[in-house]
Order: C-alpha cells, then structure tokens, then sequence
C-alpha cells in the first residue's frame, strides 16, 4: 500500500465534505510561524511522518502564538522520530475536545467478505483491536448496491450517538467511504474523529493508504515508489520500483534496509519466497552478519528481471557477499533465475576478485538450473558456492560458509575485523 501523508489525507477528506482543522503544512520554522498567524489561536505542530503513535514519541507539540509555533517547527524539523527525519509538520488549530471517536474502512479479503467493511466506535484514539466489541458497530458493503448515508447513520445509532451530533458524524463516515473509494485505497482511518467543546464534528487526525496498483491514477500525490514504508524513497528503492513497474512478470520486491553502509559484515541478500527467505535473513544474523538489502524474486519472473535484481544488489558498496537464498522448493522455472544470476556475476565478478557468492537454488527444473549455474560461473574470479535442494533446509550450514567465505576475502585483502 501507498500510504499518504497526513495532511494529503486530510486534503482528499475535505473534498468529501469532511471537517477538518484549519492548517496547512510548513518545511520551514518561518512558514509555521506565518501559517499560525494565519490561524490566530493556539495550533499544534505535528510531524509529518510514515508512523503512529507520534504524540506519545514526542512528534506533536502545541504553541500559543506564532513565535512559540516557530519554535517548536524549530526543534521538530530536521529531527528524527521514530528513526523517521521529519522534513515537514502539518501546523493547525488546537481542538478543544470534548469528545473522541473512530471511523475506518478496510478490505475483508476473506471468502465469506471479500468486500470493504466500514467500522464506527465510540472510543477514538486508541487501537481498535483494543477496544471491546460492543463499542464497534460494523458493516460488510455490497460494493454493487454501495454505501447509502442512512447507512452511516445506522452505525452510529446502533451505539447510541446523542441525536445533536449524528447528522456531522453520518456526513464523516459517508465521507471517509467515498474518499476510499474514489482514491482506490486499501484503509482509510479518522482516528480521533473529534467532537469540539462547540459541538463540532472534525477529523483529528487521519491514515490514508492507496492500492499499489491505483497509484498511476493519482500522480498528484507524486509517490514515486508504489509500496507502503516507513521511510521515504531511496535511489536503491526508485530504481527497484522502475524493475518492477516496467515488468510486470513475476515479483521483483528490493527494499534497502540501510541507507549507508557503515563497516563490515554486510551482505547483498537476494531470497525467493518471502517467508522461506527470511529463515536466511536469521541464520545470517546469529552469524553476526546483517543485510544490506531485503531482495524477493519469485512467481516466476523473468531472466531480465532476475539479472537487473541482482545488477541493483551489487550496486551497493560496502556489501562483503552476494547470497542468493532460495529457501524454498519452488513450482516456477528455476532456470530463469539460473540463466540471470550467470550473467550478473559474469559482469561483476572481473571487477572485485575473490567477491563471495553463496547460490541456493532449488524446486522446479532444479538439475537443469544447478547446471547452468555451474557452467556458467566456470573460470569466474570469485569465491562461488553452489547448493541444491539438498541443503535447503540448513540454513545454518549456509549462514556459516557465508562467514567463512568473507573472512577469506579478508585476509586476501588484509582487512581486519575491529
């Protein structure tokens, strides 16, 4: 899933004829302390970031005037929450609240649902799992016949919303099904879904997230890697998302999981099948090793595909080894991951002699794939081991020939571990 930021959420909300706080967004102190002046009362400042719980990690604060919102857009922007920088806050009025609720929509994808399902509780601001059952008042949407505004109203009846207020809150929920819908997404939240002291109904804060597959429908929100991540786009991640959005056989998954690579004992990590390859990312790990990268090819893809994954792999300096794990028996034409890996270690062997590479590949024409890889990296300059599916299930032993291949490297080079 794409997910947007708070206040583009907010944005396509409003569209749908929900309230929301006056506000608008600032990537310097300056603009905050303007966009409160604006405003003219006490604002709250809020980090705009990929996660939840900001409030409690200290990424929404409040300010009284337009100096202290300068101050406090000061000591958040350029800061790290939640292991995010925050390079914008959302600065906007200060609600006064009486009361909170929630509002979400979800996709049941489960044989007897398969549907979107709209959930409405009178307990806003905290986890819905954690709120008892009879506090939730929920519907299945038959997308055919839609979703009617006196549905709406039915879900806040059924738990007793004062009459006073269960016009705004009808119009929220109504409003927060159509943004779903007409953007395509996959959850949208109002959490907390504010009544004021004044008797308002606003949405206090909000989590919007678009299928990936809609995204090219919307290029307003200028999202240029189509996945759902708790940080914002590297070149490695633009440049694995150009893979698979040019190609859409099979899946090419690379995400970098350290944006600088900062002393040893790290490893290009290409697996096959999500759940069977993390099995490699843990036994890399008790060997004191860690991936630079978290690589997935499977439902197979092409040999293009494959080669270009393993080409942004490599492309990473500072990796100490290349290990292909394929921890899994898998049903598709293993020999098109045989036929890509040759031809990237063919090209990125000559230039980093002795280089390790550990190469599980197993399942479907195994023989045939085992072969093109042992013919094809003959004579190559590096340090390559090949393992069928007799080895597929010791991932220890693998973990542990990676080490030993490295430390070899080493010693060739005479690096010395600190």
């Amino acid at each position: 899933m794409a997910r947007l930021y708070e206040y583009q959420g907010k944005q396509i909300l409003k569209e749908a004829k929900v309230a929301i706080p006056r506000g608008e967004v600032a990537a310097t102190p300056q603009e905050a302390a303007k966009i409160a002046e604006k405003i003219g009362k006490p604002v709250a400042v809020k980090v705009q970031i990929w996660a939840g719980g900001r409030g409690k990690a200290g990424g929404i604060k409040f300010a009284e005037h337009p100096l202290d919102a300068q101050s406090v857009a000061e000591s958040l922007l350029g800061s790290e929450i939640k292991a995010l920088k925050v390079e914008k806050v959302l600065v906007e009025e200060k609600l006064d609240i009486e009361k909170e609720y929630y509002v979400g929509v979800i996709i049941d994808p489960s044989m007897k649902a398969r549907c979107p399902v709209i959930m409405f509780s009178t307990e806003g601001g905290m986890d819905i799992e954690a709120v008892p059952q009879d506090k939730i008042a929920q519907m299945n949407v038959d997308v055919l016949r839609g979703f009617r505004l006196y549905d709406a109203l039915n879900l806040a009846v059924q738990l007793k919303v004062p009459t006073k207020v269960l016009p705004a809150i009808g119009q929220a929920i109504m409003g927060l099904y159509q943004t779903f819908k007409n953007y395509h997404c996959r959850i949208a939240e109002i959490n907390p879904l504010v009544l004021t002291k004044d008797g308002k109904i606003i949405a206090g804060d909000c989590r919007i997230a678009i299928d990936d597959s809609s995204v090219f429908r919307h290029p307003e929100f200028g999202i240029e890697v189509a996945r759902e991540a708790p940080t914002p786009p590297t070149e490695l991640d633009k440049i694995a998302w150009w893979i698979e959005e040019g190609d859409l056989r099979g899946t090419c998954y690379i995400a970098q999981m350290t944006q600088e690579i900062k002393g040893l004992n790290y490893v290009g990590y290409h697996g096959l099948g999500g759940g069977g390859a993390i099995l490699g990312v843990d036994a890399l790990n008790r060997e004191g090793l860690k991936i630079a990268n978290y690589a997935d090819t499977s439902g197979n893809p092409t040999a293009a595909k494959v080669y270009r994954a393993a080409k942004v792999i490599f492309s990473q300096p500072g990796i100490e080894a290349y290990f292909l794990g394929g921890f899994m028996y898998a049903n598709q034409e293993q020999w098109h991951h045989a036929h890509g890996i040759v031809k990237a270690l063919r090209e990125e062997m000559p230039k980093r002699p002795g280089f390790p590479c550990v190469l599980l590949l197993c399942g479907n024409t195994e023989e045939e794939s085992l072969k093109i890889l042992h013919e094809g990296t003959k004579g190559l300059p590096g340090r390559i081991e090949i393992y069928g599916g007799d080895k597929v299930y010791e991932t220890e032993f693998l973990a542990k020939r990676v080490r030993a291949l490295i430390m070899e490297y080493r010693k060739e080079r005479g690096i010395k571990e600190a």
